[in-house]
């Protein structure tokens, strides 16, 4: 599986649950101790990001890692893949 599309599934959990506690990026960040840009980076699933930013998001959202099998692409993830 392609790694890009695992941190992208990630940052979209993450972006998710953020507007789910109603907290902007910039308060995310605040909780977190790390910039707004790092947390924009995290929801973008950018692969540059560290494992300490994503691990002081998720604390900072009460969440943790999960491991589970990946499951293969829907057409909504790929939906650009062709453009």
């Amino acid at each position: 599986m392609d790694y890009s599309l695992i941190t992208t599934r990630l940052g979209e959990q993450v972006r998710q649950r953020r507007l789910n506690r109603g907290l902007t990026q910039a308060a995310l960040a605040s909780l977190a101790g790390i910039t707004r840009q790092k947390v924009i980076a995290v929801e973008k699933g950018d692969l540059s990001v560290g494992m300490m930013a994503y691990a002081r998001v998720l604390g900072a959202l009460d969440c943790e890692f999960t491991v589970v099998p990946a499951r293969m692409p829907t057409l909504d993830d790929i939906q650009g893949v062709f453009d």
